[in-house]
């Protein structure tokens, strides 16, 4: 039931939004940053969920292989650098060895699995693939979010479906054009005055006929388009100290904690 619910709700959809999604993410987080650019020279690492790759050349000085389960995402990654080191691979089954990396980080994808025992084995799959003593970087949609647009706050629900709108290209063509339509005049040249209101009746009635030709009713165009367009995404907001848990119930040792972003973070070691 639960890879059911993530394959609709998670895996499908980012698919379909991946283009879209990936022009919404281009700025880095601080911390993130931070915790890269503390990493030994030549330090080797993974990004589980890397998106479009935009943590991945923070450090030029480490070496770190992305994955994500979306493979419109990792088209997506390869479009912005041909070098990107990226694979499609699922957070549950990655394919790399046991005890070979030195750090690793999986920013707002966790929350993406639908049951607490499947979030902690997401976690304890990712401590599997570092070294004794490695470090990750884990971070998950907060449920405390009442400074923020979204409005989450204690005491909402914590599994929830979130909506994402693709943008319709050719819709807002066909409303541009619609709006240049309003904005053009007849020429009224050559036509006597007392036959004015008359030609103009008749000009409307064929541009009314051009756009029902169309299908640009401009009383459901906007609202119907939205509605075909507005994917569901599957998340679990976490409370306050339950990042923290779950990574110990994962096996790991809490070294930091924090909140940036709307979100909650953990550093843990293996």
């Amino acid at each position: 039931m639960a890879e059911i619910k993530e394959e609709e709700y998670v895996h499908k959809v980012y698919n379909e939004i991946a283009d879209h999604f990936s022009e919404t993410r281009y700025k880095p987080w601080p911390i993130v940053i931070g915790f890269l650019n503390k990493r030994s020279v030549g330090s080797i690492g993974i990004d589980v969920g890397c998106g479009n790759g935009k943590y991945l050349k923070i450090n030029p000085n480490v070496f770190i292989i992305g994955s994500d389960r979306s493979s419109g995402l990792i088209q997506c990654a390869h479009s912005i650098d041909k070098s990107h080191n990226v694979m499609v691979a699922d957070g549950m089954h990655l394919p790399h060895k046991d005890n070979s990396f030195d750090f690793a980080i999986s920013i707002a994808v966790i929350h993406h699995w639908s049951t607490r025992e499947r979030r902690v084995s997401a976690i304890a799959h990712i401590l599997s693939k570092l070294k004794a003593g490695g470090e990750a970087l884990i971070y998950c949609w907060a449920l405390e979010q009442g400074n923020s647009r979204r409005g989450y706050h204690e005491g909402m629900e914590q599994d929830i479906l979130v909506p994402w709108v693709l943008q319709e290209k050719k819709t807002k063509m066909a409303l541009k054009e619609r709006k240049r339509d309003k904005a053009i005049k007849p020429d009224l040249t050559g036509v006597p005055p007392n036959e004015r209101a008359k030609f103009m009746a008749n000009w409307k009635k064929e541009q009314d006929r051009k756009r029902s030709e169309q299908q640009l009713d401009p009383q459901n165009i906007e609202s119907d388009t939205q509605e075909k367009n507005t994917k569901y995404r599957y998340y679990h907001l976490y409370r306050e100290g339950e990042l923290e848990e779950d990574c110990l119930l994962a096996g790991g040792t809490v070294l930091d904690k924090g909140y940036e972003k709307d979100n909650w973070y953990v550093v843990v070691a293996k």
